[in-house]
């Protein structure tokens, strides 16, 4: 085997192997309520919230406004190779309440429904200009207002 035929042998493995992890090893993860339609169908106008606690269990989040309203949520995200991870469906189960505790209506979202708002911005906003490392460094040489300490 010549040293060429070998290099080339050796890129085409690299290669190979490099797609074949692209493809492979995407993790499909579920969080939260993981509710059938048919569990959903079961909570009709007139239940109690005892009850809509007995068929649903415990909500992820509830609103005291009005009636009140109970929130069962579920997402799918998916994470891959050098995609990061990524929510791929996600479903809102919201139980409305009238003012003495009945259910009203149940209405279901998804993904399509809402508004993607980044809670986690990991920037720190800066008010003023960007100074340059040097600049920050060397902007109190001949200071002379005495804010070194013992001055």
């Amino acid at each position: 085997m010549t040293t060429k035929h070998a290099i080339r042998t050796g890129f085409l493995v690299l290669g190979t192997a490099f797609l074949a992890s692209c493809s492979i090893g995407a993790v499909t993860t579920n969080h939260g309520h993981l509710m059938s339609p048919e569990e959903i169908q079961q909570i009709q106008p007139g239940m109690g919230k005892e009850q809509v606690r007995m068929a649903l269990g415990t909500p992820d989040t509830t609103s005291s406004i009005g009636g009140g309203s109970y929130y069962y949520i579920s997402s799918k995200n998916q994470t891959g190779p050098f995609m990061g991870s990524k929510v791929v469906e996600r479903r809102v189960a919201a139980v409305y309440f009238n003012e003495i505790g009945t259910v009203t209506r149940v209405a279901n979202y998804g993904l399509k429904d809402g508004k993607v708002i980044d809670f986690i911005s990991r920037k720190t906003p800066s008010h003023g200009r960007d100074a340059s490392l040097l600049k920050q460094l060397f902007r109190n040489i001949g200071n002379t207002t005495g804010t070194a300490p013992g001055i």
